[in-house]
């Protein structure tokens, strides 16, 4: 636990009660603060009280008077679409609204750092897509690399769960825009953006404050090196805005698709290659295309930002090459399930939407494509330019009907059920093809979420190959 300093005797209010409100609460009165806990779920506040934590209707209207700060989780709304009213309250008041990234950042570093040889270093990790892929990629190179490290954030740990600082010692996060657009100390020594795309547009009033909300990442403590997805025009112009020019190192560039050699650093991947250069030369190649993890286009990108991030750090690329050999994958995520036969299993389960699909859809060249769920508002019409890889489509879900009304003459049979799509799948693929899991569509209409989603189809296939 990281005890959260500068509150000591003070109250402090915590809203929300899942994972990152309880930690912060136990972080907040381990540094000697007066926690207020409250929740609009009863459920959450019974589940705070069998933990022992006393409550405190934040709702009413003294009840932050006297607080030195009110710290939110990140799903409840600030700003927009508007804030929630006991936020309201405290901007009204002037009461400081924080989250648990700011309060890590506050009270990461401590006075014993003084006494190591190595200061410890904050990586994070930001972006549309690939965020959690990046973040455990960098993660896992750091474990193969023997230095001590931790991971935290939307991923493994909340923050202010993980063990103080080691000597040495490198933590990575990984962080949402919802995180990003609150917290009061952003301070990371290295930090990432993956991409931008569409997303959470009613949180942020449109893209323009979704940009923003990632940008702070950047632009609030000002990180030693900043590695950035250019691939989009937002991306170019955060490092425009950080760099001192085109010779300026302290940006990592990054890109799948594109050559950058005219830059101070940059990392890119072009037909499978992974490129390092800097100051005009090549220094490092690695090839992508038989790192079974990480297939695909979009994962050569995260290949190249864990990379670039974990060459800031100072590792050499022979070992970062080795490390990228043994990662397996996240769950649910251009995940390689099984192989028999000639035929590769992959669950995908996390493109719920048509971008994350169709990144899926151009990894691999003869798909037997299992789609649908819930579909979401749009269809996936826009996948038109996908479809030619699809051998076969099993549609199931909610959707099934609508999704075959818009792919046109890609051949696809309604399996409604993943137990059939997988069996259909299964039968008919062929040596060199790849039975995908990649839904474009929620999974609330036959799952509680797409984690349940992906573990179905990987017990199906592990059942069906024995």
């Amino acid at each position: 636990m990281i005890p959260v300093i500068g509150f000591q005797g003070q109250k402090v209010a915590v809203l929300g009660l899942g994972r990152s409100g309880l930690a912060t609460a136990r972080a907040l009165q381990a540094g000697g603060a007066l926690p207020l806990l409250w929740d609009d779920s009863p459920e959450a506040r019974a589940k705070a009280e069998d933990q022992g934590f006393a409550l405190t209707d934040l709702t009413r209207q003294s009840a932050l008077d006297g607080v030195a700060a009110l710290i939110t989780s990140p799903g409840i709304p600030h700003l927009y679409p508007t804030p929630n009213r006991v936020i309201a309250r405290a901007l009204e008041l002037g009461v400081p609204v924080d989250n648990d990234i700011g309060l890590f950042f506050r009270s990461w570093a401590t006075p014993e750092w003084d006494n190591f040889e190595q200061v410890p270093k904050a990586v994070t990790v930001t972006g549309s897509n690939g965020k959690s892929t990046t973040t455990a990629l960098i993660h896992h190179i750091l474990q193969v690399a023997g230095r001590p490290c931790q991971m935290a954030g939307n991923i493994g740990k909340g923050v202010l769960s993980i063990d103080p600082a080691q000597d040495g010692e490198v933590v990575v996060l990984e962080l949402s825009s919802y995180q990003t657009d609150l917290a009061r100390a952003l301070t990371p020594d290295v930090a990432v953006f993956t991409n931008l795309s569409p997303d959470h547009l009613d949180r942020h009033n449109g893209m323009g404050g979704y940009f923003a909300a990632k940008r702070r990442l950047f632009a609030e403590g000002g990180p030693d090196r900043c590695v950035v997805g250019v691939d989009e025009v937002e991306g170019q112009f955060l490092a425009n805005q950080m760099g001192q020019g085109p010779g300026d190192d302290r940006v990592i560039r990054v890109s799948s698709g594109q050559k950058l050699e005219g830059f101070g650093w940059s990392v890119f991947a072009r037909k499978g290659f992974l490129a390092e250069w800097r100051k005009g030369r090549q220094m490092a190649s690695i090839d992508l295309r038989e790192v079974k993890g990480l297939p695909g286009a979009h994962n050569h990108q995260n290949a190249c930002a864990a990379y670039a991030a974990c060459r800031s750090l100072g590792l050499a690329p022979k070992l970062i090459e080795q490390a990228l050999h043994s990662f397996a994958g996240l769950p649910h995520r251009s995940q390689l399930v099984a192989e028999k036969d000639g035929v590769r299993y992959i669950n995908d389960s996390k493109a719920t939407n048509v971008d994350s699909a169709a990144k899926a859809l151009q990894a691999f060249p003869r798909i037997r494509w299992i789609a649908g769920g819930l579909g979401k508002d749009g269809g996936i019409a826009a996948l038109a330019p996908c479809l030619p890889a699809v051998v076969k489509a099993y549609l199931i879900g909610h959707s099934a009907r609508d999704f075959a009304l818009q792919i046109g003459d890609t051949p696809h049979e309604i399996c409604e059920t993943m137990d059939r799509a997988v069996a259909r799948a299964a039968e008919e693929a062929q040596p060199g093809e790849v039975v995908l899991l990649a839904p474009a569509a929620a999974s609330f209409d036959q799952y509680p979420n797409f984690e349940k989603r992906g573990e179905h189809f990987t017990a199906l296939v592990q059942a069906r190959l024995g």
